[in-house]
């Protein structure tokens, strides 16, 4: 899941490192037992993918140097359309600013907007304003003509107070893997808080409403939304596999967006699946990989994106979006494995220092083999349709 998304709460803790924990108790884009299927769930198109797009994560960053700019998101938003061949991008993060500029200039691109606010760790009254400032901003724009589609949130289990125990992420793992949790009483509230965000979801926007889940944790009840959305980080070594467990998402008779998928650029991270990212010592400083450090791979991430993105195009699904562009606060060290951190990393481009080891350096991105294999996919996409 997306590598250094800042939640933006007074602990300043990053999405990343709370799902490293996550992941080490088995949550993180777990899926359930494949089910029957009652409905196709096709979208109208009936060829391919119809949004192909990538996850762009607008947290504020952990550095001065890392934060959010204005001028970077439009160079990276016209990379995005341009080299990427995307025609869809995931504005994901919190901050209502930074939130709707990205979104409004995603749109004046002419690229399609799936807005998704994820602010967390604070009082629910506040994710829910910062939800609700969210969707009016998306609601203006669809009036003025853009392709925008919005998401209520991602995981509340996991970035509300309240329906796991603990004050902080890190907490909520904590007693998630403790095993002291009455899960009926968690569904309850989770179920509770969904409901409640769906609902202030439809008084603001009147588009088409979704919420990014993780199954194995959100049971949801789809009826609430117009597009199921699934955080999806399977491995199978079978494309057959792939799709046998995607049918059961189909069932609800609603398109299917994929809201994120991805993996690490080592050998073996695919197999790893929600554990990728347990591969750096946050302990130490700086921060460094631990042992054994694996053998960095692009082409092994390049390889399992175009996979799934065959499966998730032979299956006609609604969109998918590749997590994610890139984990500014997650540099690439050459010739460093022990803190090549981008090794920890989903993004398919790479944060590259002008002083390696200084976080206050100026950094520029450069494509990974990741970037280039999905950009062919999307760009043979717009071709054949």
């Amino acid at each position: 899941m997306d590598h250094m998304d800042r939640t933006e709460n007074s602990k300043g803790i990053s999405r990343a490192r709370f799902l490293a924990g996550a992941a080490a108790i088995g949550v993180a884009g777990a899926v359930l037992p494949a089910g029957s299927v009652a409905a196709t769930g096709k979208h109208p198109a009936g060829k391919g993918l119809t949004r192909r797009g990538v996850v762009y994560t607008v947290g504020a960053g952990e550095t001065p140097a890392t934060a959010w700019s204005t001028a970077r998101m439009r160079r990276d938003l016209r990379a995005v359309r341009d080299d990427l061949h995307a025609n869809t991008v995931d504005v994901t993060g919190d901050g209502v600013e930074r939130l709707t500029s990205t979104a409004a200039e995603a749109a004046e691109l002419g690229l399609h907007v799936w807005l998704q606010p994820t602010l967390g760790d604070v009082p629910e009254r506040d994710i829910l304003e910062h939800l609700a400032e969210t969707g009016r901003f998306a609601e203006r724009l669809r009036r003025q003509g853009a392709s925008v589609e919005f998401s209520v949130g991602c995981e509340f289990w996991l970035f509300v107070p309240g329906i796991i125990p603990g004050d902080d992420v890190f907490e909520r793992i904590a007693h998630l893997q403790s095993g002291n949790l009455d899960w009926a009483a968690m569904q309850r509230r989770l179920a509770r808080f969904t409901a409640k965000a769906a609902r202030l979801g439809r008084s603001v926007f009147h588009g088409r409403l979704s919420y990014a889940s993780a199954p194995e944790i959100d049971q949801v009840d789809w009826d609430l939304f117009d597009i199921v959305g699934v955080d999806y980080y399977s491995y199978f070594p079978r494309r057959s596999d792939y799709v046998r467990e995607l049918r059961q998402y189909l069932r609800h008779g609603k398109p299917l967006a994929i809201t994120e998928f991805g993996t690490c650029a080592y050998r073996g991270a695919p197999e790893a699946g929600g554990m990728g990212w347990d591969i750096v010592d946050h302990g130490k400083t700086p921060e460094e990989i631990k042992d054994p450090v694996p053998v960095r791979s692009e082409r092994t991430q390049a390889a399992y994106l175009t996979d799934l993105l065959d499966v998730f195009a032979s299956m006609n699904l609604y969109a998918a979006m590749v997590f994610e562009f890139l984990t500014a606060d997650a540099p690439h060290r050459p010739g460093d494995p022990r803190h090549d951190l981008d090794l920890a990393s989903y993004g398919i481009a790479k944060a590259i220092q002008d002083r390696p080891g200084d976080p206050d350096s100026p950094w520029h991105w450069e494509p990974k083999a990741a970037f280039h294999a999905v950009a062919r996919a999307y760009r043979g996409a717009c071709q054949r349709q």
